[in-house]
């Protein structure tokens, strides 16, 4: 199977396809890309790292190979989030940056992430030139230099990240506001990478701090490292036991957020991204465009609106956010699955962040986040979201779109159909501001189909319609 790169890098099932001799080939093929685009001598390229079986080690294989190839490395040395990596890319003058991770999925795969010198992820251009490297003919193995001689020599060196990071991050949130309130926290790294991070900053402002799931396991407990409300119950019972004010969660390389208010209610990323926005608009008096996903929540676009902003809405993954936030003067990008950035940082999610931005915003007003929410509720109206995957048989992506748009309904739940974005997909927007996402996968059988409503109940029937129409056009019918 040929090793291909999806919208945030590549990913396999550790032993199958991802393998010691796989990851050596994919070092190689983007250590070649590094030598003809760089100038010599090539800038270091950073390395980091998650807390996957044998991510170490995967780790230190690719530092071999770059060093074979005559290129500087600094690797991490332990385990680190993967916007930690991306901040030191750019604080370090790097040309690049790998970390070894595969983000929220299940804990039999592993995963390489490639990051441009800003930080961001990799641009399909680039990930393109990476793949068509792995496919020339080879004749001889990857380049080599042992990891014992290369450090000696110097050719990789090994680096704390965190104070780097530490000191940026201290430039984006005010931790003294955070440190006055005192709040009682539960911090959930879900046995990622970003175990100790939030811990260690929430602690040093003032919180009194309580981390679970922040032993290594490999294995993630048996669960997706994935800050959804499905894989947070020990989250819950932690904020409920404790008598916590909020909960905070982060997956498997930290790029993402999830939280829990003090009654143990999940809060998902469309109320973090939402709350944050309308806070550094109100209390911080900040101004900029915002970039949000098309399966992101409308209650950006009502924030947009109400503020004047430049709104932009891309297809489906953090690679599109990034592209408009490196040529455009943008406050806040952020997606549905939770990863959110702002201006100022490294244009990719960071969970590390955004946890501490909710602290912030919690501190300013001092209220908690159930206030919060209620008080987002009371301004836009109520919102609901939910999503359902559809495992199918293979069928032709572009004539589903197609028949979507050509034969979209005029009213769906008692809707009344006001336009139609096919940016990714199929996206129905109705006359409340509810809406249906038909969207096929890039890369597999998959139909995701998502919905917002203003009550769980219409967002089901959108849901169950979105579902018949997709599979009645799909089988031809009218």
């Amino acid at each position: 199977m040929p090793i291909h790169f999806g919208t945030d890098g590549w990913r396999a099932v550790i032993g199958e396809e991802f393998t010691f001799d796989n990851v050596r080939r994919v070092a190689q093929a983007i250590a070649e890309y590094i030598l003809e685009t760089a100038p010599a001598p090539a800038a270091p390229v950073v390395i980091g790292f998650d807390t996957r079986f044998l991510s170490d080690r995967f780790a230190v294989a690719v530092a071999e190979v770059l060093a074979g190839n005559a290129l500087r490395v600094i690797l991490s040395r332990a385990d680190c989030p993967t916007p930690v990596v991306s901040y030191a890319v750019r604080a370090s003058d790097a040309c690049a940056g790998i970390m070894l991770t595969a983000s929220h999925n299940p804990p039999r795969y592993s995963g390489i992430k490639l990051k441009s010198s800003d930080g961001a992820s990799a641009s399909a251009r680039v990930t393109r030139r990476v793949e068509e490297k792995l496919r020339a003919p080879r004749y001889a193995a990857p380049r080599q230099r042992a990891y014992a001689d290369a450090l000696k020599a110097g050719a990789i060196t090994r680096a704390n990240f965190f104070p780097l990071y530490l000191k940026h991050i201290q430039t984006l949130v005010d931790m003294q506001v955070i440190g006055q309130a005192q709040w009682r926290v539960v911090v959930d790294p879900m046995y990622g990478a970003g175990r100790g991070y939030l811990r260690s900053i929430l602690t040093a402002a003032g919180c009194e701090v309580l981390e679970i799931r922040g032993e290594m396991n490999p294995g993630f407990g048996g669960i997706h490292p994935e800050p959804i409300e499905k894989y947070l119950s020990a989250l819950v019972a932690a904020v409920r036991d404790h008598h916590s004010d909020i909960g905070l969660a982060t997956d498997g390389d930290a790029d993402r957020i999830g939280a829990v208010d003090d009654a143990g209610n999940f809060i998902d990323p469309h109320f973090i991204f939402a709350l944050t926005l309308r806070y550094l608009l109100q209390a911080r008096q900040l101004r900029g465009a915002v970039v949000k996903t098309i399966s992101t929540t409308q209650m950006i676009n009502l924030l947009a609106e109400k503020y004047a902003l430049e709104l932009h809405e891309t297809p489906v993954g953090f690679n599109h956010i990034a592209d408009l936030m490196q040529d455009n003067d943008v406050l806040m990008g952020g997606e549905e699955s939770g990863g959110i950035t702002m201006r100022g940082h490294v244009p990719m999610g960071d969970g590390i962040l955004m946890g501490l931005l909710l602290m912030e915003m919690m501190s300013h007003y001092r209220r908690g986040l159930r206030d919060l929410v209620s008080d987002l509720r009371a301004e836009l109206g109520a919102f609901y979201y939910a999503r359902r995957d559809l495992r199918t048989e293979p069928f032709s992506k572009a004539e589903l779109v197609q028949r979507l748009k050509d034969d979209a309904p005029a009213t769906l739940a008692g809707l009344k159909l006001v336009s139609i974005n096919d940016r990714d997909g199929v996206k129905y927007l109705f006359d409340d501001s509810s809406w249906l996402l038909i969207r096929p996968s890039g890369t597999e059988p998959v139909l995701r189909v998502y919905s917002e409503a203003r009550s769980p109940q219409l967002v089901q029937e959108l849901l169950t319609q979105g579902v018949a129409l997709s599979d009645a056009l799909r089988n031809g019918e009218k």
